[in-house]
């Protein structure tokens, strides 16, 4: 009996797909993102023993953003602007691959209509209010702006 085929989500074959254009037209840099992105999809699923679904390449990728973000802030802090323009560069390839990100208008809709859904006030509603957004919100906003947020309205 044959084990059913392994369908990769259809983020990482775009990001495969990606990576053999890069390949082709010589983009270093771009390559190199595509290439640490495929990496950290393989040690997840080696060290996991999963094949991932799409909602986990969202959050593998945001998690990349993100920790690209704190990177940059860093090194543009430091002084090291070399650096500073190579994770920038990283979040601008990463990003392709996220959904569009939602406006402020449509963050404010969500985040209103969680708190509502959520029943409580003050901040013992935090938890409950960013549960029911982060999988809505995942890879299509900073959960952490979206947090800030949150707290601003449940305590103000």
């Amino acid at each position: 009996m044959s084990e059913p085929a392994i369908i990769p989500s259809a983020t990482q074959a775009a990001i495969k797909l990606a990576m053999k254009e890069a390949m082709k037209s010589r983009d270093k840099e771009r390559l190199a993102t595509i290439r640490l992105m495929q990496a950290e999809f393989k040690r997840i699923e080696v060290d996991e023993r999963i094949v991932l679904d799409e909602a986990r390449v969202m959050t593998v990728l945001d998690k990349m953003i993100k920790q690209r973000r704190d990177s940059y802030k860093q090194f543009a802090d430091a002084g090291r602007d070399d650096l500073a323009t190579q994770e920038a560069s990283e979040i601008a390839v990463i990003q392709e691959y996220l959904p569009a990100q939602l406006s402020d208008e449509e963050l404010e809709t969500l985040i209103d209509a969680a708190i509502a859904a959520a029943d409580g006030s003050g901040m013992q509603a935090m938890g409950v209010v960013m549960g029911q957004l982060k999988p809505q919100l995942q890879g299509r906003a900073d959960m952490g702006a979206v947090s800030q947020k949150v707290k601003a309205r449940l305590v103000g």
